[in-house]
């Protein structure tokens, strides 16, 4: 005996079994993803904001911005993540900028006393030098501050080359012009 409507409730049965599998099919390829190139995302994001936590915040945000953009056996996958990386840390900084002049008085009004610090004259140096090359980063191009901090965080040539869509051979002359670029920067923003 026939029911009527019986093949029409199968039918949807197993059209949500097939999207619910292509679902958890697509979930373990994210994940996978996401083990494969997360220390490097945020190894590229940590080289430009110098801070750990920061990073991993970055990281997180592209990740969430791949997954709901692009599907996660795409070949340009680490490409897009890596040069993404590089760009929400940029930004990131930029913000940091902005905040920072918006908040100066508060912050001097709220900063507490100094840690003890073995060397005061190091400390401040070092904290200048990171802030003077930060911000010359935030001044170059986006393409050269990204060549940068990919190569600084510990991406081959031909990772940064894959990034960037550029061959392997082409990364060097790429970033000597990017270190030219952020030494002139430099140089220009020590005499301001």
């Amino acid at each position: 005996m026939k029911y009527p409507g019986a093949e029409a409730d199968l039918a949807a049965i197993a059209l949500g079994l097939d999207s619910a599998l292509a679902g958890e099919s697509e979930s373990r390829a994210f994940e996978a993803l996401f083990h494969r190139e997360y220390r490097t995302v945020v190894a590229i994001a940590r080289r430009v904001l110098f801070d750990a936590h920061a990073a991993e915040d970055v990281a997180q945000d592209v990740f969430v911005s791949f997954h709901r953009l692009h599907p996660p056996q795409a070949p340009y996958a680490a490409r897009w993540l890596h040069v993404a990386a590089a760009h929400a840390a940029l930004n990131e900084l930029r913000s940091r900028k902005r905040r920072q002049r918006r908040e100066m008085a508060d912050a001097i009004a709220a900063a507490p006393a100094a840690a003890h610090v073995p060397d005061p004259a190091a400390a401040i140096a070092d904290a200048e030098l990171r802030d003077r090359v930060r911000f010359a980063l935030t001044r170059i191009g986006k393409r050269h501050a990204a060549a940068l901090a990919m190569r600084h965080a510990g991406l081959s040539y031909a990772e940064v080359g894959a990034a960037l869509a550029l061959n392997a051979n082409q990364v060097g002359a790429l970033l000597r012009r990017a270190e030219l670029a952020l030494k002139k920067e430099l140089e220009n923003g020590s005499s301001r």
